[in-house]
């Protein structure tokens, strides 16, 4: 982190787009020790700099407000930085390669995450644990495919966890199984609860060194705050951080629904905290993913009998009472929902909540979006709901999503402008590590739909592409707003805090098809410069 006597800093010389519709591009901004105080035409700056200024040449570069990234699993993400890569594997047998690899090197070690995608396979069939037992005889594994929603178990893990042909599904879970009942490795959506248990927990210190992984995964894409699906054990690493001054981004932390009481009980509402770390949210989900054909729908997705599968909380009810009661508290309900039956039933269970409960600024938010009924996209404005999108699902899920929905579905699949259009408030992230944690992918991905095979270069059901200006929006202002932070950041405005972005190129003039290749040249964070390329 850089080091600096000066008590001021003015950014000069370069296009700096403030996301401020007032004055939307200036060449001078100015700060004072973590704040803007001044961002407007450098011929009107003479009486702000004096011998205690530092000028910072941003040699023609473009200057954004630091990005924020709507959907993180922060820690998580340090964790799977220092661990296994199986996202990237082009092949079952190279699956397996480097699982057999990584337990020669770690034996008895566990063997976790790895964000493995049989999508990405010839043979797209799910992986099975037969395929890594010869190499693991003494070695658990338990690698998650990327979306979070399923994961491989080894005969060796599913026997430290009790897991046999006789074992229930838990609600909201599925164990897949054989022809002759017994289990394949494969664990679905609640079903994964029945291995964590038997996994042993990290020590503090490897959670420090993860969330300090993550932090430095950060800087290099100019993302200055996040907005975190924060288990205990993350919130008390973020904490302890921050007291030691080391926290270099933004934590707005969202904890789980099962333990939303323990925030009721400790007096937490929306906004409690400092401007480096937050509380006040709650995360929810109400069914599973795409990829995992656990998304809940009104019709069953291709070749399925199945529409999905519902999370516990929502089969028996008790989301029902749970967000009434959240929302009555001061809380934010920030709630998981993929398929288009999942978010009708979260936009309903909003109205009622709305209905029931004393008006406040609650700011109702659904996470992905990803599939909707033509009759609800209007009742995220008139319900006042946030659109919480990660763009790049829709390069990544586009390559395939047609044989889960069908043709017929597709036009209301990652339906980003027809939101937008509508009028609803919609803010993007990446929802890291499921999608890689650049911005600058995001946007990339919302403005050009090219997916990733590069079998649409015009974009992927392309009347859904949006500017780069909206997207830009999408994931600084939006994003601030979907946290109760627009006051403070977003926007780069006199009085918010001084984070910033400087890139390599103009992507608000280039071709949009570069915008991939694009690079951060410069992270500022709390007025400190933390990166530079």
């Amino acid at each position: 982190m850089e080091i600096s006597t000066k008590t001021k800093k003015a950014f000069m010389n370069g296009k700096i787009y403030t996301v401020n519709p007032k004055q939307p591009v200036v060449n001078c901004v100015i700060i004072s020790g973590n704040r803007i105080i001044f961002s407007g035409d450098i011929t009107e700056a003479d009486n702000l700099m004096d011998n205690e200024t530092e000028a910072i040449d941003l040699n023609g570069k473009l200057m954004l407000p630091g990005f924020i990234d709507n959907h993180v699993h922060f820690t998580y993400g340090g964790f799977f930085l220092e661990g296994i890569k199986l996202r990237d594997a082009g092949s079952r047998e190279d699956f397996v390669n480097r699982i057999k690899d990584y337990a020669v090197k770690h034996p008895g070690k566990w063997i976790k995450s790895g964000n493995w995608d049989n999508e990405a396979w010839e043979d797209k069939r799910l992986p099975y644990k037969e395929m890594v037992d010869p190499y693991t005889e003494d070695t658990p594994v338990f690698v998650d495919r990327f979306d979070q929603h399923m994961a491989l178990a080894n005969s060796y893990a599913l026997k430290l966890a009790g897991i046999t042909k006789d074992t229930i599904d838990p609600a909201g879970g599925l164990i897949v199984r054989d022809k002759n009942g017994e289990p394949t490795g494969i664990l679905k959506d609640n079903a994964i609860i029945l291995m964590n248990k038997v996994i042993p927990p990290p020590s503090d210190a490897d959670y420090d060194n993860s969330v300090l992984t993550a932090l430095e995964h950060a800087k290099q894409f100019g993302v200055t705050s996040v907005q975190d699906i924060t288990l205990q054990r993350d919130l008390e690493t973020y904490k302890r951080l921050e007291q030691e001054g080391k926290l270099t981004c933004r934590i707005y932390t969202r904890y789980p629904i099962y333990d939303y009481k323990t925030l009721i009980d400790q007096g937490v509402k929306v906004g409690a905290g400092s401007d480096v770390l937050r509380h006040g949210s709650i995360k929810a989900f109400a069914d599973g993913s795409l990829g995992s054909s656990t998304a809940w729908f009104y019709e069953p997705l291709l070749n399925e009998t199945s529409c999905g599968l519902p999370q516990d909380i929502v089969i028996d009810g008790r989301i029902n009472e749970w967000t009434k009661d959240i929302d009555r508290n001061g809380l934010q309900l920030s709630i998981h929902a993929i398929g288009d039956r999942a978010n009708a039933f979260i936009l309903d269970l909003y109205e009622k909540v709305a209905k029931e409960n004393p008006a406040w600024d609650r700011r109702f938010r659904i996470e992905h979006v990803q599939h909707l009924r033509e009759e609800d996209f209007k009742r995220f404005k008139e319900l006042n709901v946030i659109a919480s999108v990660q763009p790049y699902h829709c390069i990544d899920d586009g390559v395939w999503a047609e044989k889960r929905v069908g043709k017929e579905r597709l036009n209301q699949t990652y339906a980003f402008k027809s939101l937008i259009d509508a009028g609803a408030k919609v803010c993007f992230g990446t929802d890291w590590t499921v999608a890689p944690l650049n911005p600058l992918l995001g946007i990339y991905a919302a403005v050009t739909r090219s997916t990733l095979d590069g079998k649409n270069p015009e974009g992927w059901i392309p009347e859904q592409k949006i500017s780069v200006e909206k997207a830009i929006e999408c994931y600084t202002i939006n994003s601030a707003f979907a946290s109760f932070e627009e006051d403070i950041k977003g926007s780069i405005e006199p009085g918010k805090l001084a984070d910033f972005a400087v890139l390599s190129d103009d992507i608000l003039t280039m071709d949009p098809a570069k915008i991939k290749d694009v690079k951060v040249e410069m992270t500022v964070f709390d007025g400190k410069i933390i990166y530079k390329r």
